[in-house]
């Protein structure tokens, strides 16, 4: 059994994963959370949250999991958001047909659906399943359609993604931020991609929950104004060219910018924060890098894209977060889709004296001439150059349909005028982050399982234990009276409700013998677990066990929430916390 196995039988044994659908024989890409998942999830999350809301700055908005067909034809979603599919024509079996060659080629997902035909011809890949011969690759597309509405409806999609509903809020956010770049908004939330074959358990879902940040940034004006915070951070960098070598290259984030490898300290900043983010909720540091997209890989939408990368033992190298310089490509792609400026005014410190080259349409003569397509047309008219008006016959397109304007209604000039600002489209930075992927490699990481003896059980046998990180831990704290009586009882109970009143997630235990109740406590990860015994009647004082260590240190009743509140959240060692056994 391999510790993906490992860590999956405890998650299904202990409440943290379940298949969906168990009940009807499950569907592939689907996994519900238990009650100790869910808690362990939503930790990840508010921790994301702490990080970028509380103290980016960047706020938090709710947008439906539904969008209409036009955001996502304006995102691109709906004429290429898709992978390329082939089916065994032996079993009906479908495969993404660049996972069928991934071990073959360097870079799969980069070739065509012909280029990948052919390699799967050359090396002669068949079904994994029946050994049957493939059909040709086509493009499948990923999104969920629906229908809004009786009847035929509108035409509706389940979002791919979550940062769609931040663009289309653009106009908004920027008045809520008084349009002052830069400014961000973040989104926790459901999105939804038909994948082909979901094969690898939580690393890739049908429904999965996303965490993005859509940062706008002035287009030339690239420097973070706190870059000093990760300057010095130390990262392991996978970039193109390091991949050529295959080597991946220690660095500080201050040096990489200063060498070109990362494109500006907008970028290297959200890798550094991302750094933090993981290794704060318990990613081990050794197990983390960041690769840098191959140009041949690179999205239509970014000059440059990292994406944070966690090693696992079965899946290898797993992409958990994608951090993109997306240009002001969605802004452009919305505006011209919803015909709406999203740009933003920017005021010059001191007004500058330009030569400005104006159309003037005489809307007079226009009006009659053309009636309700009269503005498009006068629009249309202001985009042309003096090449082009000074032309025998002016012609626009307005909704498709060629329009001949006469020459006499239209007058242009060069003017000198005094401008105060400009309209400016915004540049985006988004880290992306998949929390089902890193919930996963969270509980891989922590998983450990040692061989102790003769400590609290008489048994010799293998202890497993959840090393999450203590503000992480879906149960902090255990409370155990040493016995089920009423007498140890009713101070447990008081105790316990003690630590809940301080926010703690606490759990009451009194089954079975301690060592085992120990052991249970060690398998969720509890990092600390409280006994209550017949010296607690005598003195006020309790033991507390640590769950790394295992030692135990006698400590008084009045003050333990306050003791297991600073181990857990402010660095408190956990021998200061009373006098060791």
């Amino acid at each position: 059994m391999d510790k993906y196995e490992q860590v999956i039988e405890l998650a299904k044994r202990r409440g943290f994963l379940w298949n969906s659908f168990e009940l009807y024989g499950g569907t592939a890409g689907f996994y519900d959370y238990g009650p100790l998942g869910s808690t362990l999830k939503r930790r990840i999350e508010q921790i994301w949250r702490e990080t970028y809301v509380v103290q980016e700055g960047y706020m938090e908005i709710e947008a439906p999991t539904i969008g209409i067909e036009e955001v996502f034809v304006a995102s691109g979603h709906v004429g290429g958001f898709s992978d390329p599919l082939c089916e065994c024509k032996n079993c009906g079996e479908a495969f993404r047909a660049d996972h069928l060659v991934d071990k073959i080629v360097a870079v799969a997902d980069a070739l065509s659906n012909e280029e990948l035909d052919r390699v799967i011809r050359e090396n002669n890949v068949k079904c994994p399943e029946c050994e049957g011969e493939l059909g040709e690759a086509y493009e499948f597309n990923l999104m969920f359609k629906t229908s809004i509405g009786p009847g035929t409806g509108r035409q509706g999609y389940m979002r791919p993604e979550t940062a769609q509903g931040m663009f289309v809020d653009f106009l908004r956010l920027a008045r809520f931020y008084r349009e002052k770049l830069p400014f961000g908004a973040t989104q926790i939330g459901k999105s939804y991609r038909n994948e082909i074959s979901p094969r690898q358990g939580v690393i890739r879902l049908r429904e999965f929950t996303q965490a993005e940040a859509e940062i706008f940034i002035d287009p030339n004006d690239k420097k973070h104004p706190n870059f000093s915070r990760f300057a010095d951070t130390i990262v392991n960098l996978y970039s193109d060219e390091a991949q050529d070598k295959g080597v991946v290259e220690k660095m500080t984030l201050g040096e990489a910018v200063d060498k070109g490898i990362i494109a500006h300290e907008f970028l290297a900043y959200q890798i550094g924060l991302t750094n933090h983010f993981l290794q704060r909720i318990g990613v081990i540091g050794d197990k983390l890098r960041f690769r840098q997209h191959k140009k041949d890989e690179m999205a239509h939408y970014a000059i440059d894209c990292w994406d944070a990368e966690i090693e696992t033992d079965r899946f290898g190298w797993v992409e958990v977060v994608g951090i993109a310089d997306r240009t002001d490509y969605d802004l452009n792609a919305h505006a011209a889709v919803s015909k709406t400026e999203l740009s933003i005014y920017r005021e010059y410190s001191e007004p500058k004296v330009v030569t400005q080259f104006v159309v003037k349409p005489n809307m007079g003569k226009l009006g009659p001439l053309f009636k309700g397509k009269a503005k498009a047309v006068a629009d249309a008219l202001k985009a042309l150059g003096r090449q082009e008006l000074e032309q025998d016959n002016i012609t626009v397109t307005v909704d498709g349909e060629e329009v001949t304007v006469p020459k006499e209604i239209v007058e242009f000039a060069e003017e000198t005028v005094k401008i105060s600002g400009e309209n400016i489209v915004p540049h985006v930075i988004e880290p992306s982050y998949g929390i089902d992927r890193i919930f996963y490699s969270t509980m891989e990481h922590a998983f450990e399982e040692e061989m102790v003896a003769g400590k609290e059980d008489t048994d010799d046998e293998a202890r497993i234990v959840m090393r999450f990180k203590k503000e992480v831990a879906p149960v902090q704290v255990a409370i155990l009276p040493l016995l089920t009586r009423e007498e140890l009882i009713n101070p447990a109970r008081a105790i316990e409700t003690q630590l809940k009143q301080k926010g703690l997630l606490v759990s009451y235990d009194d089954s079975g013998t301690i060592g085992r109740r120990y052991r249970r406590n060690d398998e969720i990860g509890t990092p600390y677990s409280i006994t209550i015994d017949y010296d607690t009647l005598e003195d006020s004082t309790m033991t507390i066990r640590d769950r790394d260590s295992m030692k135990q240190v006698r400590a008084p009743m009045d003050d333990i929430a306050n003791i297991v509140h600073e181990m857990i959240y402010m660095g408190r060692d956990f021998e200061s916390a009373g006098k060791a056994l």
